[in-house]
């Protein structure tokens, strides 16, 4: 059994959905998942694959001395 990530739930159902407590603790995990992929990925949050995607269109310049 996989551990649930309790805090990174919450932060989506609070703060990426803009839920209220109370609706937030009323929906079940399925409902949960559903309102998620409906996000954006702004909204979601960057994945690793997001981040070294966007450092490889975006490098750091070395500045000359």
């Amino acid at each position: 059994m996989s551990k649930i990530d309790w805090p990174a739930l919450m932060r989506l159902g609070l703060v990426g959905l803009r839920l209220t407590p109370d609706a937030f603790w009323a929906l079940t995990p399925a409902e949960l998942s559903l309102m998620a992929e409906a996000l954006g990925p702004a909204e979601r949050g960057l994945s690793r694959a997001g981040l070294r995607a966007l450092m490889q269109a975006h490098p750091d310049a070395v500045k000359p001395d």
